[in-house]
Parts: C-alpha cells; structure tokens; sequence
C-alpha cells in the first residue's frame, strides 16, 4: 500500500512523495518521537516531548519516566497501527539515540528500529 510521504516533501519528478507500508510507519514513529508537544496549531498535544526530557538532569527516574512518557505517546498517536513492546532511550552528547520494539497490529510481525536524532 502507498501513501503520502511524511514529512510531505517533493520528490524527483515534481510530485508528493509517496512512502510504502514499513517506511511510512518508521516515518510516523520517527514524527511522533520528535515532535514537541505545542510544535503543532492545530494539534498542540501531539509528540512525545522528548527532546525536552534529554536536556534534564539525569538519573534513573527520569530515565524512567522518559521511557514512560515515550511509549505512552507512541501508543496514543498509532495505537491502531502498532502495539509498543519496548523503548530504550540514549542520550550521548550531541545525538538522542532512540530503540523502538513494536509490533504491526494485523500481522503480529515483530520489529524493534533505531532512531537517531542530533540535538
């Protein structure tokens, strides 16, 4: 199945960008994962808030509540789409490192993705 490319963009021949079934959904998450909650008008409570979190002092509670706060979005956002088995969340310097393991709801294939994100 094809659909619109996320984030919409222009491709090569001057038409949206369209993105097939595994690359729209790694597009929606990666969306999700690194929008800020307010980022969007029409939606102010869309993201996850996490870029926020990775500036905050660290230690294990926030570490916990970040891999809370992330799976919770991921689930309200493409709960239909998508059963979150596990997040994993890295902070390294300059780069949030992000591993998502879920399941495709329908076909009950597993699949764990990394993300990357440079702050």
């Amino acid at each position: 199945m094809t659909h619109i490319g996320v984030p919409l963009r222009i491709d090569g021949s001057g038409r949206g960008a369209v993105a097939t079934g595994p690359d729209y959904l790694r597009a929606l998450i990666r969306e999700v994962l690194f929008t800020r909650p307010g980022e969007r008008v029409n939606r102010p409570d869309f993201g996850s808030g996490l870029i926020q979190l990775v500036f905050a002092p660290t230690d294990d509670a926030l570490a916990a509540s970040t891999q809370l706060t992330v799976q919770s979005a991921l689930q309200r956002w493409l709960g239909d789409l998508i059963d979150v088995a596990a997040v994993e969340v890295e902070s390294d310097q300059e780069t949030l490192r992000v591993l998502v393991a879920y399941t495709l709801r329908g076909s009950g294939l597993g699949v764990t993705e990394e993300f990357r994100q440079a702050l």
